[in-house]
């Protein structure tokens, strides 16, 4: 399968043979869909939480009598029923949202990631990226002169230069193989991928 190769300049210079496996898949909508909820719940940390009508700071006289107010009878000022009280079904701090994927699934809804930004256009690989100086100029540069405002750069190693010039980006985000994520890869409008990421790619997905 031929991918194209992009310039400095960021045009299709020629094309790179990829692997099938991984970026010819057919597209399953309800795996990668399936994919990115549990990404997106697995970072949660479910750390909030929410006081009962026990736990909440109040008094148990109780606030009117129980006839002729006119009002609901009331017991005190914790129910639920009012501002300020308790909830009834409150959030725990140790509440677990994680939910389990199988590696199959997720090396399926990868590789079904990738051959979609294939097919539209959204996937183009360089011969390598590399900087002179940690200087983000310079990178802002390189991607300004290959006109690319949101990109993703799977890279097979991310330098100290690299790093620290691509940080200070708010629309590029530089990673290597193992640290691509679904939701970075769907969010992104462009996915740039380095010729020695592709065997990792590979190795990883297929």
């Amino acid at each position: 399968m031929q991918v194209e190769l992009l310039n400095d300049q960021g045009q299709a210079a020629s094309t790179v043979e990829v692997p099938e496996t991984v970026f010819g898949r057919d597209y399953n909508e309800s795996l990668i869909h399936q994919l990115v909820v549990a990404y997106q719940a697995n970072a949660r940390q479910g750390t909030r939480a929410q006081k009962d009508r026990e736990m909440v700071k109040h008094s148990t006289k109780k606030p009117f009598r129980q006839k002729g107010t006119g009002n609901a009878r009331a017991g005190m000022t914790s129910s639920p029923l009012w501002r300020g009280g308790g909830r009834i079904f409150p959030n725990s701090p140790d509440e677990n949202f994680s939910q389990k994927l199988n590696k199959k699934m997720y090396r399926a809804g990868m590789a079904s990631i990738f051959s979609q930004l294939v097919r539209e256009g959204r996937l183009a690989v360089v011969d390598s990226l590399s900087l002179e100086a940690p200087k983000t100029k310079l990178l802002a540069d390189k991607f300004k002169a290959m006109n690319l405002k949101s990109v993703l750069v799977i890279a097979n190693e991310v330098d100290e230069n690299l790093y620290l010039a691509s940080r200070n980006l708010p629309h590029v985000l530089v990673v290597e193989p193992r640290y691509a994520d679904p939701l970075s890869l769907v969010h992104y409008k462009k996915v740039i991928v380095t010729k020695g990421a592709i065997d990792t790619l590979k190795e990883m997905f297929a």
